[in-house]
């Protein structure tokens, strides 16, 4: 495609705007200011447990709100793209997701000493926020219509990189910023973030050729021909969610899911739990537990998610996958049965490491298994594996209701059973792939 900003030939009706390019950043600030909702209690549960005096089981349903709508909203959002471009799903999200950033920033100016009558309302804010967090099955295939196939992996690679920091620097700035303005203050200054980021997206970013093509009148048909001409290469299927159906019929699919919900899951339920962890367990300041959480743990998950990739080009996926949920046991088993600082926080490096290498794994594991249906394979994985991240802190919390303050450490057991789960689904997809290369 050319790089040029605006397309229009005299004989035609037409007039295409945008490029690959700005396709690109727009599609990846999208998935940036949405997917930064993940964070959104977990660095303030302090506050909120101690002015709520809320149980384990209650504070973990609470800093995983946004996960549930952000994970099980994945899969409807995605394949509406394939209808009608990224732009409009995306700006839905957004919409959504600042309704839910000014409930919360009215309530907490409204009743500055919140109260456990209050936790039903924090909770749907949490919700509403957290539809923020599907940006990302919207700005995949949104990036993906704009690039030619022996692109996509660069392009991809980048928007996954970049957008997935999002979490971790928001997990890094909200307790100074709770320090500095107080969590009112705080919870507006991140409304006002989104809403100016939401204007950017909506002034700039653009859908792909075929979609304008399709919003100007042009035929199926005719806009495919004018947009391959202009350089697009891939184009929605008729039947989207028949390839969902397609996918779910393939147990391979769900062994992939498995996966994800594990590191990708796992990734988004420790990206709220560790700031509490650190808090309760080692008696850290939020500002300290916040630098834990964020670049010990999210960040580096998030980065190390390149590396990934390039590794399972090098030795395949699946074994890629194996030595990832290797080191995520390994990290796991340390949290669980040792409680010392230095070694409890190699235990988290180990984790975010692992479940960062993980997640490109199962990526490119996906393809593979799942040929013939890749987009509905996709959402099921993106989706239900995300599903992780709601269905984990919960339990967590549950542990600390059992067993007190040792309940911090021993909810870490959840993870190494998961972990131990996966090196057996990785083993199931190696012995696949000898099978089919043998």
């Amino acid at each position: 495609m050319t790089n040029s900003a605006t397309h229009a030939s005299p004989s035609s009706p037409y007039t295409l705007r945008g490029s690959p390019r700005t396709g690109l950043i727009m599609g990846t600030w999208g998935f940036f200011i949405g997917f930064a909702a993940v964070s959104l209690y977990g660095p303030a549960a302090k506050y909120f447990q101690d002015q709520m005096q809320l149980s384990g089981v209650a504070l973990g349903m609470l800093v995983a709100a946004p996960q549930l709508t952000g994970s099980l909203f994945r899969i409807p959002f995605g394949a509406w793209v394939d209808r009608v471009g990224g732009r409009l799903p995306m700006l839905t999200l957004f919409g959504l997701s600042l309704l839910g950033m000014w409930g919360l920033v009215f309530i907490l100016y409204a009743v500055p000493d919140v109260t456990v009558r209050h936790y039903p309302l924090i909770v749907f804010f949490g919700l509403l926020s957290g539809f923020g967090v599907a940006s990302f099955s919207v700005g995949i295939p949104q990036v993906s219509y704009w690039y030619p196939q022996r692109r996509q992996g660069i392009a991809l690679g980048a928007y996954g990189g970049l957008g997935n920091l999002a979490p971790g620097l928001f997990t890094l700035a909200l307790p100074f910023a709770i320090a500095a303005w107080g969590l009112a203050g705080s919870y507006l200054a991140w409304f006002l973030f989104l809403l100016i980021g939401t204007l950017v997206y909506a002034v700039w970013a653009r859908d792909a050729y075929y979609f304008q093509l399709r919003k100007q009148g042009a035929s199926p048909a005719a806009s495919r021909q004018i947009a391959a001409a202009h350089g697009q290469e891939l184009f929605p299927r008729e039947a989207v969610w028949q390839a969902v159906i397609m996918a779910a019929e393939d147990p391979r699919t769900w062994g992939l899911v498995a996966l994800y919900f594990t590191s990708f899951g796992g990734f988004l339920a420790l990206t709220v739990w560790f700031p509490i962890y650190w808090v309760n367990l080692h008696q850290v300041s939020v500002s300290t537990a916040g630098i834990l959480g964020g670049a010990g743990f999210s960040l580096l998950a998030a980065l190390i998610r390149i590396y990934g990739g390039v590794l399972s080009e090098r030795i395949g996926g699946e074994r890629t996958a194996l030595l990832a949920f290797g080191v995520v046991l390994v990290g796991a088993l340390l949290l669980t049965f040792i409680v010392d600082f230095q070694i409890n926080l190699l235990g988290e490096i180990l984790i975010g490491l692992g479940m960062g290498v993980g997640n490109a794994a199962v990526f490119k594991m996906l393809p593979k298994y799942v040929p013939k249906a890749v987009g509905g394979a996709s959402g099921l994985v993106g989706g239900l594996g995300a599903f992780g991240g709601f269905l984990i802190p919960p339990e967590l919390g549950a542990t600390v209701d059992a067993l007190g303050t040792a309940g911090y450490a021993g909810g870490f057991f959840a993870y190494v059973v998961l972990a131990i789960m996966a090196i057996g689904v990785c083993w199931y997809f190696i012995r696949l792939d000898a099978k089919t290369n043998g």
